[in-house]
């Protein structure tokens, strides 16, 4: 169970409005769009990974409503499903290193990095 074990540890999360620091690793934006008024600098990012954020019309879709939270991560999971090579690469980074998935929302409980990482941790969970 090493494996599990070396995702939870290694895989944060993190506003991109936040500095960012030593301890985050790898830092990987997973948004489709840049985050507002951060400029790249800023952002200290190593990788910018738009192919797996969630689709314009699902982003749209959700709103960053937390009574769509549910039906969201469903969706989003199906999204994913597409980009079988890129979360395993992803889950790859964070056995082997620290990896921060970098987002712009404001809600740190209900956006696209959150529910990402559900699917990296548990990518058997039902959709």
């Amino acid at each position: 169970m090493s494996k599990p074990s070396s995702l939870h540890t290694h895989l944060k999360l993190k506003r991109a409005y936040v500095p960012a620091a030593a301890s985050d690793g790898l830092r990987i934006l997973v948004e489709r769009l840049w985050p507002r008024g951060v400029s790249k600098q800023e952002a200290a990012l190593d990788d910018w990974l738009k192919a797996l954020a969630p689709s314009t019309e699902l982003r749209k879709w959700f709103d960053h409503d937390p009574a769509r939270w549910a039906e969201f991560i469903r969706r989003y999971r199906a999204e994913l499903h597409t980009h079988a090579a890129e979360l395993e690469r992803l889950r790859s980074l964070a056995r082997a290193q620290t990896v921060t998935l970098v987002y712009g929302s404001r809600d740190e409980v209900h956006n696209a990095a959150v529910a990402l990482r559900e699917v990296l941790l548990d990518p058997d969970a039902p959709d």
